[in-house]
């Protein structure tokens, strides 16, 4: 509650006590006017303290996730691929997006969750969310548009299970506006965290960084490609936790820094630069490099087994943000996104299907030798 005044903080402690008190009462009990007590109110509910009328108080900890949700489809190829002719392959297919992945990761890590996207009015979009229901996620905020199917991705892997080529139709996405933000924002604003990604419109994603500052959430973001990063602001300001790969970064700053620790500290020290409060940036098995108040630290990627590498960055932002929100400082929570990651990539599935709090709990052993280490002199 560092964004409330003494003032603010004294009535909300008084209503949180006695939800049903007038504001005449409160502004007796106060020793203060009442229409100081009336505009008071009026910033507590702008900040998502209050929930509109009757003092509804919202959840102590609840995760809000916009952005995509997609079904996808996977072939692993038996053999070396060739371009240009048929490969043989393996083929299946899940639910993805990196909202819905981040989402369902936290659902299953024991957290109030809920999720705010559009999928088409077919069967696909209708199992999509029966998944998300079973998994204990809200999704009373997903839309079903008249106009578009539900989003798909294909990826074509390697024999090792690497990403050889993704081909996505994502177009519905455009229908996140932010009017859609706009209906949906006294749902947004009485969360504790909220997580983008960057499939909604650069309009959107926008007014989302711009509305966070000066309200109780703390809002995380990760921008899904290089492309899709270009639909950040240059103004980072209001973003709490900003994810990325070096690629990602070097595409949103117009950089050529290399895919290794030393590029991943110069550009997280550049994107502090913006604004964002906390930045993590991936270097695939360099670890990651985080970067806040404290300055710049790597942690050490978690060795693993891969059997399909899919997921795994939506893993680590879930196993950060769980973290996060139990109180851990960015770097040290980063730590246990690490670990998530390499958890899911040695499973065939984009969400580990047995992941519980629990299960991340037994499997802390592995983080053994991987503390965050300061980093000095980062490059420019």
């Amino acid at each position: 509650m560092d964004d409330l005044s003494p003032l603010e903080a004294a009535i909300l402690k008084h209503i949180t006590q006695n939800p049903f008190a007038g504001q005449q009462e409160t502004a007796d009990q106060l020793n203060i006017a009442r229409s100081t007590v009336a505009a008071h109110i009026v910033s507590l509910t702008r900040k998502g303290y209050i929930l509109g009328r009757g003092y509804v108080l919202p959840a102590s900890k609840r995760v809000v996730c916009i952005g995509g949700a997609v079904l996808d489809r996977k072939f692993r190829a038996r053999q070396p691929l060739v371009r240009g002719t048929s490969n043989p392959a393996e083929g299946f297919h899940s639910y993805g997006g990196v909202a819905r992945n981040v989402v369902e990761n936290l659902a299953l890590l024991g957290h109030e969750t809920s999720f705010l996207s559009v999928v088409g009015d077919d069967e696909t979009g209708r199992h999509l969310l029966g998944h998300l229901r079973n998994r204990g996620v809200d999704v009373s905020q997903v839309a079903q548009s008249m106009r578009r199917s539900t989003a798909e991705y294909c990826a074509i892997l390697s024999p090792e299970g690497d990403l050889d080529l993704g081909i996505a139709d994502m177009e519905i996405f455009e229908e996140l506006t932010p009017d859609r933000l706009d209906r949906a924002w006294s749902h947004i604003v009485s969360a504790t965290l909220v997580f983008s990604d960057c499939n909604p419109p650069m309009e959107a994603i926008a007014a989302l960084i711009e509305r966070s500052r000066g309200t109780r959430f703390q809002l995380a973001i990760d921008p899904v490609s290089t492309h899709k990063a270009q639909r950040l602001p240059r103004d980072l300001n209001g973003i709490a936790m900003l994810f990325m790969n070096v690629d990602e970064a070097n595409g949103y700053l117009g950089r050529a820094y290399t895919p290794d620790r030393a590029g991943a500290s110069a550009a997280a020290t550049e994107l502090r630069d913006r604004g964002a409060a906390g930045v993590v940036v991936s270097a695939g098995t360099d670890g990651l490099t985080v970067a806040d108040e404290n300055g710049v630290a790597v942690v050490p990627a978690v060795p693993a087994h891969p059997v399909e590498v899919t997921g795994a960055g939506d893993a680590m932002i879930a196993g950060t943000l769980h973290s996060v929100l139990a109180g851990a400082a960015l770097p040290e929570a980063s730590r246990t996104g690490s670990l998530l990651a390499a958890l899911t990539v040695e499973t065939a599935t984009t969400v580990r299907a047995d992941l519980s709090a629990q299960f991340l709990e037994t499997n802390g052993h592995r983080l053994s030798g991987a503390a965050p280490s300061p980093v000095t002199g980062v490059p420019s």
